[in-house]
């Protein structure tokens, strides 16, 4: 199977068109933010105040890179869990987050919110984190230094590599295993 180019950020028509199980090459700019960013973005807009990055037809990579080596924009970065930012998914999604990247299951809620709101969620590969890096282009600072890691920031990717996890049509890798291996919950000899 040959990866699919996918230019972000991602276009509405861009999201209904991806599939879980698509590989795909990731070009453009994302935005980075983990459990402290997404407090804070969850509560400013609790509270009605102007965010500091408009969140409309952004992808968000769930990552907190290490500190860049002399010649690259950052060292590793690897995803993180992404479950970890399932309580403010929903509402990111509702600001206009179109596409997530990270590691692991959603959520029954946040899948519910991607086809409701449309949007895509792709997986990277955990323990990649030096590979990964390659494909960052570009870093740029965008929101809440005071966090150090786990700041917002503005990343550039060129063909990053990850696969659709979860799509805005409500399918979702994890749990069409389970329903492909697992007959009620119990293993299938």
């Amino acid at each position: 199977m040959q990866p699919i180019h996918v230019t972000l950020p991602l276009s509405a028509e861009a999201v209904r068109s991806l599939r879980v199980g698509d590989l795909v090459l990731l070009s453009g700019p994302v935005l980075t933010a983990r459990d402290a960013a997404h407090k804070r973005l969850a509560d400013m807009i609790g509270r009605g105040d102007t965010l500091p990055v408009d969140l409309t037809g952004q992808t968000i990579y769930y990552v907190g890179p290490s500190p860049a080596p002399k010649g690259r924009p950052v060292g590793s970065a690897g995803p993180t869990s992404s479950y970890r930012m399932d309580r403010y998914t929903p509402l990111l999604l509702k600001c206009g987050v179109n596409g997530m990247i990270g590691k692991g299951r959603r959520g029954d809620a946040v899948l519910e919110a991607m086809r409701g709101y449309g949007a895509v969620y792709f997986g990277a590969v955990g323990g990649a984190a030096a590979l990964l890096a390659r494909a960052i282009t570009a870093s740029e600072d965008v929101a809440f230094p005071d966090l150090g890691t786990e700041a917002i920031r503005r990343f550039t990717l060129k063909d990053f590599p990850a696969i659709v996890l979860a799509d805005s049509g409500g399918h979702d890798y994890f749990g069409d295993m389970k329903e492909r291996f697992f007959i009620s919950g119990d293993r299938t000899e």
